[in-house]
């Protein structure tokens, strides 16, 4: 079903059909973090990615989408997203960024998508401190975020429905609250957002990691979101490089991104891509994953 605004409300069988293709790309996941080590290629890494597709059965929505040539955009260091897998060696303490995803088909043959990214440190050690920051405020975004999208989802029962534009409201206060207590210089990126996601990978509504003045539509159960704040230990401008995919910081400085995909479910969430659907997540706030009845 689709709003005037063409969001794609799921049914709660077509939500689990996308948990399906969640805990694909939690696999992938699983199988990138044990891979990665000082020594390996970007395109080793890649290769990791695919095989876990293909273990699964399951399909890569990155590979050939516009043309991109992988399975993972594996981004390091400057580089904010879309990095192609290649030649590149990663060394200790590099930041790298991994974002992928997958989609299953149902018995009709229609894809049903998943979508996540996390960064991680190359060697388990943090370069400079600067980097634990970023890596840490980013991924607090991120759950941040989520909680927030629960309480306003559990909050319609009570005539308080929020709106879309409490990811970015959530986001900048989170970052706004590490730049005050940490010292560091941190950046929200503005021209990549996060999405809708259902029977593809890219759909209506962008869902902006900052706070602006339309408040967007409400949040309500049925919608499913990646959301995916980036954030850059510098500046927020970046440049796109010849090869037409990879997005660097254009002062050069250090970048993370994490994402989920989110569904809206009555009473609250479910994490899609993450293995346990946002227990641990959630936790620290007082809630619960939703899975539809």
């Amino acid at each position: 079903m689709l709003t005037r605004e063409r969001i794609q409300f799921k049914t709660p069988d077509q939500v689990r059909l996308m948990r399906r293709a969640g805990l694909v790309v939690a696999d992938i996941h699983a199988a990138l973090r044990e891979a990665v080590r000082p020594g390996i290629t970007t395109a080793e890494l890649d290769a990791v990615s695919a095989d876990a597709i293909a273990r699964a059965g399951a399909h890569s929505n990155f590979l050939g989408y516009y043309g991109y040539p992988a399975t993972v955009c594996v981004s390091v260091n400057e580089e904010v997203v879309h990095g192609i897998p290649g030649e590149r060696v990663l060394q200790a303490g590099d930041l790298v960024t991994f974002d992928c995803g997958a989609y299953i088909l149902d018995d009709d043959g229609t894809q049903w998508h998943g979508d996540a990214a996390f960064t991680t440190v190359v060697g388990g050690s943090y370069a400079t401190e600067s980097d634990r920051v970023l890596d840490t405020t980013t991924r607090q975004a991120l759950w941040d975020a989520i909680a927030a999208v629960a309480r306003a989802v559990a909050g319609r029962a009570e005539g308080r429905s929020g709106r879309l534009n409490t990811v970015g409201d959530t986001v900048e206060a989170t970052v706004s609250a590490a730049v005050a207590r940490e010292g560091v210089h941190l950046s929200i990126l503005q021209e990549y957002v996060g999405h809708g996601i259902g029977t593809a990978m890219h759909m209506a509504p962008d869902v902006l990691n900052y706070s602006v003045k339309r408040k967007g539509p409400r949040l309500r159960p049925g919608m499913v979101l990646a959301i995916e704040p980036m954030l850059t230990a510098g500046g927020p401008e970046v440049d796109e490089l010849d090869d037409g995919w990879t997005v660097v910081t254009r002062d050069h400085s250090r970048a993370a991104q994490w994402e989920h995909t989110v569904a809206l479910v009555p009473g609250g969430v479910w994490v899609l891509t993450a293995p346990d659907g946002g227990v641990e997540g959630l936790a620290p706030y007082g809630l619960t994953p939703r899975p539809p009845g």
